[in-house]
């Protein structure tokens, strides 16, 4: 959906930008070619090798500005290079593990690649999945298998996983992926068994959604009036977060009268991807884009 996203921010030649999550650049190069020589855009990733792409690029075009950080802390990012207030006309979220670090089978994100058992976004932060998996409590498992991945077989995976592990550790995504097929009864047609247990372990050890909500409210802050924010959503517990936060009841259950006005208004309703590109890439099968303009 990349014509999709750009044009959801309505850039302007002279404005400034964030592109929150990097990946490869694919909508921060598009972006760069809808601004003039005094527009800016500022490229934000936790990935050292995203990071080391947007380099790449800065290196011949001053108009990109690079930080290494979580989008979660955008506004700090945004400060840093723009200055302080509301100061940024559009910022774009593209959630989600990038194409890249699916097709790497050292990142362990994709159950169809047999590697290492870490889906750390970023390798230098935090824990592998391999580790937690070592010393997380069965009921605890389960609940992250549930509530993260929506399984409903939650409990007898998370079971299977801590018997396996107590007769060797589970350290390569073939091995979790062979135990999870092992002890899920059924699956939907053209699914892997595996993918919401992949799914719920990858959110848990980025904290995606606690990162998703801190990020909402910083891009929030950093708008100027009329600014636009545009989020790409792979799965429904991303885009309900969105979409709440856009209608102003993210965490809120006051009565709808009695709570102050959202920051940000949806801008229409939820886009989905063309049946063109779905076909080209199965993977846009599930994107929403969700657009707020800041009050």
């Amino acid at each position: 959906m990349l014509e999709a996203c750009i044009e959801a921010l309505a850039p302007r030649p002279d404005g400034r930008y964030c592109d929150g999550t990097w990946g490869r650049g694919g909508h921060g190069r598009a972006l760069l070619a809808r601004l003039g020589p005094e527009g800016r855009l500022l490229a934000l990733d936790r990935d050292p090798e995203a990071i080391a792409d947007a380099h790449s690029l800065a290196a011949a075009d001053p108009r990109l500005l690079v930080f290494r950080t979580p989008f979660s802390r955008l506004d700090e990012a945004v400060a840093a290079a723009f200055g302080p207030g509301r100061v940024l006309d559009g910022c774009l979220l593209d959630l989600g593990v990038s194409s890249p670090q699916l097709d790497t089978a050292e990142r362990g994100f994709s159950f169809l690649r047999d590697g290492p058992l870490d889906m750390r976004m970023d390798p230098t932060s935090g824990i592998p999945a391999s580790e937690w998996l070592a010393e997380v409590s069965e009921s605890e498992l389960a609940d992250v298998l549930f509530q993260l991945g929506e399984e409903r077989h939650s409990r007898r995976i998370a079971r299977a996983i801590c018997s396996e592990r107590a007769r060797a550790p589970i350290d390569t995504t073939a091995r979790l992926a062979a135990i999870v097929k092992e002890a899920h009864p059924r699956w939907p047609r053209g699914h892997h068994p595996a993918t919401r247990s992949f799914q719920a372990i990858r959110l848990h050890i980025n904290r995606e959604l606690v990162e998703l909500e801190t990020g909402l409210r910083a891009a929030a802050r950093v708008l100027v009036p009329e600014g636009r924010l545009a989020v790409l959503t792979f799965h429904s517990l991303e885009d309900r977060i969105v979409k709440r936060f856009l209608r102003g009841d993210l965490h809120d259950d006051r009565p709808h009268w009695a709570r102050p006005e959202p920051d940000l208004r949806p801008l229409g309703r939820a886009l989905a991807a063309s049946e063109d590109e779905t076909t080209l890439n199965p993977r846009a099968r599930s994107a929403h884009l969700r657009i707020g303009v800041r009050q």
